[in-house]
């Protein structure tokens, strides 16, 4: 082959590799990934473990950006902006899904299991596929439920060890039914609004207190205006990453599956941080002792037999879900 030939032949692989190159850019998918976490907080940390799976699998090919302390909004807000379309996940909860298909708000139902381990199984069995099938139809994605959230109690400006203890006070709590009607039902006001909202509130007195799973109180740094932590784990907060269908109907079914697959596995690694063996939330409940915060050890007896009528509250349910959720939680 002569010089010349041999250059024409260079000069057009190399025009080749980078249409390749450019071609493979544009057909970057990018997903945005919004929470309410503050940076460091557990969430954060195994938020950005998933983005790394997602890049390592995709070849860099898939990248989710990452948006946590409410940058894009509140969760309402964004939920909207993925049912538009928008190429958008956000954490959520069956509290939230609840509102598009009312079945799902049993799961955050009070004392509703042991722990969390039964609580992941029911997202195994054709009830919950067909409450998901329930929510594409809605427009609404799943993406994982597979996320370990953490075991929700109280933060109060006054020490609270009854039920009774709580009338008069204004608790934040985040702006879903079955979670108002727990407050109410404890004897608290409950008084929704956006978490980045919290702090200035009980700063102001607007509340009185929060509820909320111990990573997120001490992140938040919610402690610093409430010194008590009253631990009534009146629930174990489970997640859901959900996009809208419109957008996951845009993408290629292998990208659909590495998102769901690298969602589930960083669920684990979720689990795992924030075990039930509890020794994250020991860890943070000495943390904030230190920073003078008063820990009130809590029967959760009374609590749990005050919130018992909550279940019957909900008229849209499938009748006799509760039982048919308990049977479920039993095998």
């Amino acid at each position: 082959m002569s010089l010349r030939k041999s250059a024409v032949v260079s000069l057009l692989s190399l025009a080749v590799c980078c249409l390749c190159f450019s071609g493979a850019a544009m057909a970057k998918t990018v997903v945005k990934l919004a929470y309410e976490n503050n940076p460091g907080e557990p969430f954060d940390v195994v938020a950005h473990k998933w983005a790394d799976l997602v890049k390592e699998r995709s070849n860099g090919e898939v990248e989710l950006e990452l948006y946590p302390s409410s940058q894009l909004g509140s969760k309402k807000d964004v939920l909207e902006m993925a049912m538009m379309g928008v190429n958008v996940i956000t954490i959520t909860d069956a509290g939230f899904l609840a509102d598009y298909v009312p079945d799902f708000g049993i799961l955050v139902g009070p004392y509703l299991a042991k722990d969390a381990k039964d609580i992941f199984k029911l997202f195994k069995t054709d009830w919950f596929k067909g409450l998901d099938e329930q929510l594409q139809q809605k427009g609404l994605h799943i993406v994982t439920p597979n996320w370990m959230f953490g075991v929700r109690h109280l933060l109060t400006t006054k020490p609270v060890e009854k039920p009774e203890d709580l009338h008069g006070l204004k608790i934040r709590v985040p702006n879903n039914r079955m979670q108002i009607a727990t407050l109410k039902a404890m004897g608290a006001t409950p008084t929704p609004m956006p978490l980045s909202e919290v702090y200035p509130g009980l700063t102001q007195g607007v509340i009185d207190g929060a509820e909320n799973t111990l990573p997120v109180i001490y992140g938040q740094k919610f402690f610093e205006p409430a010194r008590y932590l009253d631990l009534v784990g009146y629930m174990t907060m489970t997640a859901q990453w959900v996009g809208g269908q419109a957008f996951f109907d845009t993408l290629p079914p292998e990208t659909v599956q590495l998102l769901h697959e690298t969602g589930d596995e960083a669920g684990d690694i979720s689990k795992q941080l924030l075990a039930a063996d509890g020794k994250e939330d020991m860890a943070i409940i000495e943390k904030m002792k230190n920073e003078g915060v008063t820990v009130v050890e809590v029967d959760t007896t009374p609590f749990r037999e005050a919130t018992k009528s909550v279940y019957d509250e909900f008229p849209e349910w499938t009748p006799g879900l509760y039982d048919k959720v308990q049977k479920l939680l039993e095998q």
